[in-house]
């Protein structure tokens, strides 16, 4: 079953959309790959490039200490907090009041998705220097981060996160190709949350990526690297009323079918 004939089987439940390429850049199959939904958890992939262009400059540093605290400031005006019932990383919240190393924030971010430690990397980057990674690598535009994870009142304002395919798919071209990379290529490889992309695969597989969910949202997009082919970019967004399981099980699917034709993507229908 090829991904066009993947989407048919959900066309009308939501939006969906896909983008899958090499780390060229140049895509082999596109479906919706502009349009935009709400970044959920994607969004902390350009926050931790942000955080390393960062520390390249010797602005920051991976082991300068940071306080663990739930207390920042909205895009909106005034301050805002994390809910933790939302949030499913237990470990940063277990230092709460605590130093720990910039570099541990950063693993809890990608790894176990932690939205405090994203909130707290946010905090030391800046929006702003978080929005220009992503605005310079995007393939395509739309793509924007403007507020930090749970400010609802920015939210309520219509100051959004927001992630098309294509745009996910330029940051992971970006720092697939980055000679100085393979931090954040490591921190994505050792990502926990592995329902999506990773699910169908040959267990071994090497798999760089970042997923996020929220009600009605489930995205993936990473970086595969099979042992006998030329990696491949995958992204698959999400917004649409399917069950959860289903979403996750769709984006695991469209993997498998680009896995199936690694040897020549272009094939991919």
């Amino acid at each position: 079953m090829g991904i066009a004939e993947l989407l048919e089987r959900v066309a009308g439940s939501g939006q969906f959309g896909v983008w899958l390429g090499r780390l060229d850049g140049v895509p082999v199959f596109e479906h919706e790959a502009e349009r935009t939904h709400y970044s959920a958890s994607t969004m902390k992939l350009p926050v931790a490039m942000a955080m390393m262009a960062k520390v390249a400059a010797g602005e920051l540093a991976l082991d300068q200490p940071v306080t663990v605290h739930n207390d920042f400031a909205s895009a909106a005006g005034g301050r805002f907090g994390v809910n933790p019932a939302e949030d499913e990383a237990p470990a940063t919240w277990a230092k709460l009041g605590e130093q720990v190393p910039l570099g541990w924030l950063a693993t809890e971010m990608i790894t176990r998705s932690s939205n405090l430690a994203t909130d707290l990397v946010l905090e030391q980057v800046g929006v702003d220097a978080a929005n220009q990674v992503l605005a310079k690598s995007a393939i395509g535009s739309g793509s924007v981060i403007q507020r930090g994870i749970d400010d609802r009142a920015a939210q309520a304002a219509g100051i959004s996160n927001l992630m098309s395919p294509a745009g996910l798919a330029g940051v992971l071209v970006a720092v697939g190709n980055q000679v100085d990379g393979q931090y954040v290529r490591d921190l994505l490889a050792g990502n926990q949350w592995n329902g999506e992309i990773p699910a169908l695969l040959p267990p071994g597989t090497r798999v760089e990526h970042k997923n996020g969910w929220d009600t009605r949202i489930r995205h993936d997009g990473g970086i595969v690297r099979p042992d006998d082919a030329d990696p491949f970019v995958v992204v698959v967004c999400t917004t649409s009323d399917l069950p959860d399981a289903d979403a996750q099980k769709l984006i695991a699917e469209i993997a498998l079918e680009a896995w199936n034709h690694r040897h020549a993507l272009e094939t991919v229908r």
